[in-house]
């Protein structure tokens, strides 16, 4: 039978190689060293700093909402491209929080989730031979499609040097030609960078002159921190070129819940709903009509907003006081700082890689890294952790295991 399968799998996930693959990614080598950190050390707490989800639980008045809804009957038909209530919410709520204006009918679109968004965007756009621009580190889910359908993908390099911006003014002119779309986030994930009205206006320019859509994956915009949030639609011209993604699980607490939407330019939104609805029959739509309520409510983001600012501080002081580079970032709640080079002692690294393992498995704190750029970790603040002395507890505990050591950078 298996032999039968092997003969139908697809080539764009291995074929015949389906499932032979040996390579270790990185992801599967962490939770190996996890394991192993734990299973050798018994009675020790592994601090986990690299869960990228929230650590709380959505607000209980969303809660009562999705319970309410859920009663009637009226609710339980699929949604097929969303309801019209929780597009005049998205449509209210990007008018009200970033002064952009929208018409719900046209050019808003609910998403299961920014991710499924981001894996249907590029059955919209490519076509074999075609090109997404691609930011890395990053989320490559888009990217991933575009290869699925016969597409080529081009990394931009996110770079310390260059604020953690792509440098668009690199790509080759024959990539440029092919190239169908760009992808951006910001707030950045995992950099924790955010993007200015200069380089949005940039982005909009050079759109343009190349006929390229622009894709901007917002999930992390309301954890914001500094200046106000700013979205790419928000600067001129943006309408004509692009579509952003919004997502309630960051900022909400809402992961599981599976709830975004796509705003934007009414063309491209329209192709969107066309490959949604040949994909999925839409959100339930209680979860809907909870999102609504969020969307309405934006203020309880801000006791979320302010958590993540105080833990993102708290690590950040740790980490200088050994040596680590490491700035607050503008946005998200992950820390991303480049490793060291030994340590004293005489452990050497050559990646990021290597930096994380050490730490799983010889101060069991556990990270994420990140090669592709620069070698860096990324230490995410959603840890559990219910009051701020339970905060204070973790920070001790790491900057304890970091003390036993010194770092050469």
């Amino acid at each position: 039978m298996s032999l039968f399968m092997e003969n139908l799998i697809s080539n764009r996930l291995g074929g015949k190689m389906f499932g032979k693959d040996t390579t270790i990614y990185k992801f599967e080598k962490i939770k190996r060293a996890k394991r192993a950190a734990i299973q050798e050390n018994p009675g020790v707490e592994l601090i986990d700093m690299g869960v990228g989800e929230p650590d709380a639980m959505a607000h209980d008045e969303v809660v009562k909402v999705l319970q309410l809804e859920a009663t009637k009957k009226e609710n339980r038909f699929y949604s097929d491209n969303g309801i019209d209530e929780f597009k005049q919410s998205a449509a209210s709520y990007m008018q009200k929080r970033f002064g952009v204006t929208l018409d719900p009918a046209t050019q808003v679109n609910h998403c299961i989730g920014s991710k499924p968004a981001l894996a249907l965007l590029p059955i919209a756009l490519i076509n074999p031979g075609d090109v997404a621009l691609m930011t890395v580190p990053g989320y490559p889910v888009s990217g991933t499609t575009t290869k699925y359908l016969g597409g080529e993908v081009y990394n931009l390099p996110l770079l310390h040097e260059n604020n953690f911006l792509p440098v668009l003014d690199s790509i080759p002119a024959d990539i440029l030609k092919r190239a169908k779309f760009l992808y951006i986030n910001y707030p950045n994930n995992p950099t924790g960078a955010v993007a200015t009205k200069e380089f949005y206006e940039k982005v909009v320019k050079f759109a343009k002159e190349n006929d390229i859509a622009v894709i901007s994956d917002a999930a992390y915009i309301e954890l914001s921190y500094g200046d106000e949030p700013l979205s790419f639609l928000s600067v001129e011209g943006a309408m004509e070129v692009g579509i952003e993604i919004h997502s309630l699980s960051k900022s909400y607490n809402m992961t599981g819940w599976r709830l975004g939407f796509v705003c934007g330019n009414e063309h491209l939104v329209k192709a969107f709903a066309t490959v949604k609805d040949n994909n999925d029959s839409g959100q339930f739509i209680p979860i809907q009509k909870a999102g609504c309520y969020c969307l309405d409510n934006p203020k309880l983001i801000e006791h979320t907003k302010a958590k993540y600012a105080r833990r993102l501080n708290m690590l950040a002081k740790v980490l200088r006081t050994h040596g680590f580079t490491v700035n607050e970032p503008k946005g998200t709640f992950y820390l991303y700082f480049g490793i060291p080079k030994a340590t004293v002692s005489g452990r050497k690294f050559e990646n990021a890689e290597q930096f994380c393992d050490f730490l799983i498995r010889e101060k069991l704190i556990s990270s994420v890294p990140w090669d592709d750029a620069g070698n860096f970790l990324r230490f995410s603040v959603t840890f559990d952790a219910p009051t701020v002395e339970a905060e204070e507890r973790i920070a001790k505990i790491i900057d304890e295991r970091l003390s036993t050591e010194k770092y050469i950078f």
